[in-house]
């Protein structure tokens, strides 16, 4: 219930709003009992809607492009951390054996041979920090 005062033309009316329902709203006026239709209800909302439009993606956004090996050598696909190498320079290795495993945003990741060759030079040891397309390994 919410009381109201209201002035019209110099009078004063003490109104009572007993129930609010759709377009209808049952009221008190100075002791009388109204029932009153309303020609169109706004609905004020006290939280602000926020509407956002969908986001979208430019071409090629959001997408991961594996780069393509450089003749016979292992690059970097992202910064980090060298944690293990797991080859020797003479080694004979396979398309999908794992070189070594570089720590990038606190995860461990595999990097993983493209194709079947011999290692001919490991440029880095275990602790180097590198950088994205640094060149790992040379296969020939």
């Amino acid at each position: 219930m919410k009381k109201f005062k209201f002035k019209i033309r110099g009078n004063t009316f003490d109104t009572t709003v007993k129930k609010v329902e759709n377009n209808t709203i049952e009221m008190e006026v100075n002791g009388t009992a109204y029932t009153v239709e309303i020609e169109t209800l706004q609905a004020v909302s006290k939280t602000p809607k926020l509407v956002r439009t969908r986001v979208k993606n430019k071409p090629g956004e959001g997408v991961i492009e594996k780069k393509p090996a450089i003749g016979s050598i292992v690059i970097a696909p992202l910064p980090g951390t060298i944690f293990k190498i797991n080859v020797k320079v003479g080694d004979e290795i396979k398309a999908g054996d794992v070189l070594l495993i570089m720590e990038a945003m606190k995860m461990e990741n595999n990097i993983m041979a493209e194709k079947s060759g011999t290692v001919k030079s490991i440029n880095i040891k275990e602790g180097d920090a590198v950088l994205q397309d640094a060149k790992l390994i040379e296969l020939q």
